[in-house]
């Protein structure tokens, strides 16, 4: 493996003064007593899981920095939040460095085999896509992970700890166990015929046939042991070496049960994932997307991500509106509108290969005044919009956009440390348990990253910036992103949620800087998602408050959704201090801390 460089809301339980150690933190019906909001100094750590958030935090009590706390906290979501995030995927990695006062970042995304081509899923058989479920579910979907490679660069790079001693708290986890709460048990339960195809999947979570109990203990002793191997060896254990192999073996032949748990519609297709692939694996350091609204500074994900690019967009196309906290209904209509129009152009033109120069016009507020011309104050536009039409200039359209990922298993944390450096790191297997194959004898689940890239030309007659190609990585909307005020930390912010991410990250923005919320409401405030769709997804409660008004502009929408996202989030205040900020309900709620609470 290569590494290459290229151009919630209530407060901490009044008798949480110190969060438990690693070891305390994996013990089995004792998790730690955080919440969803914490204020106060020393560091900060959010993350949607207690025990990872008591990890994250303890390595900043024991001296170590941002980066430090949010790789052994990752590690750690590998373990607690398996079904989103692991050693089997990739992510993005945003670094604000308080001493150069810079923002650099990783790219670990997963990348397809060298022998991909743009017919990757269709099925030779009839010249048709393949159903999503039938492409998730196989060898085809899976990717060369990035995540192990991400952590041990930031650790290189920035940290101040190595990586086996960052691993290791999350294998104690793994050894001692977690409590199982309702969420876990329904995304297994969500699950439950896909991972009953597979004896190792079945094994871990679906004992004696069925999803573990909500309140039982759920150990996973081979997840411990690959982590003491990958800390005893180095990384290229999964790059080159035995895990490696055993990656490629589970890609190539799906160890398909002969006793299977339930019944699976769809052939368990081989992947074509080698040997290969994994060692010529290589990490990119691209410049974060940078664009201004009002006066702060927003630091985003470059490509492959689209979410730097859809994120920047909209908010310059916000920022035309001259909005503000007096009119919600006014900046809820220009949030749904610039929304949709970001959508469009990103599906239009942003791929993993697409130019600087056409990032660069998209991110620009010359593009933003000519995607604003076209929202009226008082009528919804008909959806799907059409993109801009980057050659010309005016509000001349181009072709109608294509549809948009479905992916929703992702993982997002946010920490800080006391000198004042900061990490916001999103990473996923993709779909909710990735592509239902844990590797027999290693403990975890393999991705279906390359399920994102687009089965078919979306964009026809023009090319689509999305379809699979030679070890490419599929488009993304992890959106990790920090923002400065006269240079200075203000918000860093995530959340997972496939493409509603970009939609989460923008209102949680417009909520706080725009409409004047404290970051906890913010983040707990009803969402609602428009990507260029003839309906807005949107959650109930949402619906409820801003349905009517929004109708009789001429929005439209969908069917409701029980939630959107699930954010994590740290602000920053004066005199070095810090508002922890997690959801207080969704996903199960998350788990907001800091090293001295306020």
């Amino acid at each position: 493996m290569r590494i290459r460089p290229v151009l919630g809301v209530t407060s901490l339980a009044a008798a949480l003064l110190v969060a438990p150690s690693p070891a305390q933190a994996g013990g089995g019906g004792h998790a730690p007593a955080l919440g969803p909001t914490a204020t106060g100094y020393g560091g900060a750590v959010s993350t949607v899981d207690p025990t990872a958030t008591a990890v994250g935090l303890d390595i900043l009590r024991r001296g170590g920095n941002a980066v430090d706390a949010a790789v052994a906290a990752a590690a750690t979501l590998g373990v607690t939040e398996p079904f989103s995030a692991g050693i089997g995927g990739g992510g993005f990695f945003v670094y604000y460095d308080a001493r150069k006062r810079s923002v650099s970042t990783i790219d670990g995304r997963e990348s397809g085999p060298a022998t991909m081509k743009e017919t990757h899923f269709i099925d030779p058989a009839d010249n048709t896509p393949y159903e999503f479920a039938e492409a998730r579910v196989s060898g085809l979907s899976v990717g060369a992970p990035g995540t192990l490679a991400t952590w041990q660069s930031a650790a290189r790079k920035w940290g101040t700890k190595s990586l086996p001693s960052l691993l290791e708290p999350a294998a104690r986890v793994a050894d001692k166990g977690f409590p199982v709460d309702a969420t876990f048990r329904q995304q297994i339960a969500d699950n439950a015929a896909a991972f009953g195809q597979f004896d190792a999947t079945k094994a871990l979570y679906l004992p004696n046939g069925a999803p573990p109990a909500v309140g039982s203990t759920q150990r996973n002793p081979d997840l411990a042991a690959t982590y003491r191997l990958i800390a005893k060896q180095g990384i290229d254990v999964l790059y080159e070496g035995a895990v490696a192999r055993d990656i490629v073996r589970t890609v190539q032949n799906p160890p398909v049960s002969s006793n299977p748990v339930g019944s699976w519609t769809f052939p368990i297709r081989p992947g074509t994932l080698t040997l290969s692939d994994l060692k010529n694996y290589e990490l990119r350091y691209p410049a974060p997307t940078k664009s201004k609204f009002r006066d702060l500074t927003v630091y985003g994900m470059n490509t492959p991500s689209s979410g730097g690019v859809a994120v920047s967009e909209a908010l310059n196309i916000l920022e035309t509106a001259g909005l503000s906290k007096a009119d919600v209904t006014k900046a809820l209509h220009y949030y749904l509108e610039s929304s949709a129009l970001s959508f469009a152009d990103r599906n239009r033109y942003v791929g993993a290969y697409t130019k600087n120069s056409v990032l660069q016009k998209l991110v620009s507020d010359g593009w933003a005044k000519q995607r604003a011309c076209q929202i009226k104050p008082g009528a919804a536009l008909t959806k799907p919009v059409p993109p801009g039409d980057i050659t010309a200039t005016g509000c001349t359209p181009a072709t109608v956009g294509g549809p948009t990922e479905q992916g929703q298993s992702t993982t997002n944390l946010t920490v800080a440390d006391r000198w004042g450096n900061i990490v916001e790191y999103t990473f996923t297997i993709e779909q909710t348990g990735g592509n239902a194959m844990v590797v027999p004898g290693r403990g975890f689940l393999l991705n279906n990253e390359l399920t994102d890239f687009n089965f078919t030309n979306t964009q026809a007659p023009a090319a689509d910036p999305n379809l699979p190609g030679p070890g490419k990585r599929p488009r993304s909307s992890m959106s990790p992103t920090i923002v400065l005020q006269d240079g200075k930390p203000f918000l860093a912010l995530g959340s997972p949620g496939g493409a509603t991410i970009i939609t989460t990250v923008l209102q949680i923005l417009l909520n706080r800087v725009v409409l004047g919320q404290s970051l906890p409401a913010a983040m707990a405030a009803p969402r609602a998602s428009q990507r260029n769709t003839a309906g807005i997804q949107a959650e109930p409660s949402f619906r409820t408050t801003y349905g009517p008004a929004l109708t009789a502009l001429g929005h439209t929408f969908g069917p409701d959704v029980p939630e959107l996202g699930a954010a994590t989030a740290i602000e920053f205040t004066r005199g070095g201090g810090f508002i922890a900020s997690a959801e207080p309900v969704r996903r199960g709620g998350g788990a907001a801390g800091v090293v001295h609470p306020k």
